[in-house]
């Protein structure tokens, strides 16, 4: 395996990153800072159903499946080099030696780049864990009851390292990123604590008194 280098900002800033900010990162940064740094959270139907699909994997602490296959639930996982903390869904160990996670996801069958960085952070987690490559894992989709299988790639070991190192940006500044306002706001349960259209419309009038007021508008303030 090839050498790995811990992040500058992980020696600099030594409280590790929780996987499931790597996702609220990567699904919306001001999501991120509302949950992660100013202790902002209420549920709404999706995040009811997906908790409730949680609690059923992490009710069982480990299973022998048929195939010889041993299945660890809720395994607390870590990486000192990275910074990075959370547990996994499940974690199979196969007979041939491969460590397999699988993380549990309301919704059906379909590709979030969000789901498949925190799955590659807790692939890396085990790896330094367990000093044993982790190559592919699984998005378990509890609607469709559908695995979908993700290669661990460079490119999302990248990812990974890139948005814990944007997480740690913006937990030491304080300052919250500004809102998405966009399709993704529909969905989230944190829209009225956000409040993205009415940011939206404040910074619009803010750039408008710029640009009235502006040196050579001509306009007397």
């Amino acid at each position: 395996m090839a050498q790995k280098i811990r992040p500058a900002s992980a020696m600099i800033n030594p409280d590790p990153i929780p996987l499931s900010a790597l996702n609220h990162w990567a699904y919306c940064p001001r999501r991120c800072g509302l949950i992660h740094q100013e202790g902002e959270f209420t549920d709404n139907l999706h995040t009811a159903r997906g908790n409730a699909e949680h609690a059923r994997v992490d009710r069982v602490a480990y299973e022998t499946l048929k195939s010889g296959v041993r299945a660890e639930f809720a395994l607390p996982v870590w990486s000192d080099r990275c910074g990075l903390i959370g547990k996994c869904d499940v974690v199979e160990f196969w007979p041939d030696g491969t460590v397999y996670p699988v993380e549990y996801k309301h919704g059906p069958k379909r590709k979030w780049l969000n789901d498949d960085i925190q799955l590659a952070a807790q692939a890396m987690c085990l790896e330094d864990m367990l000093g044993r490559p982790v190559t592919q894992g699984a998005i378990f989709h509890a609607s469709s009851h559908r695995r979908r299988e993700v290669e661990i790639t460079p490119e999302l070991r990248r990812l990974v390292i890139e948005t814990a190192e944007a997480i740690r940006a913006i937990l030491l500044t304080g300052k919250l990123p500004p809102p998405a306002n966009d399709a993704r706001c529909k969905e989230c349960s944190l829209k009225e604590i956000c409040q993205p259209e009415a940011l939206a419309e404040k910074n619009r009038q803010r750039g408008l008194a710029r640009t009235l007021f502006a040196p050579d508008s001509g306009v007397s303030p």
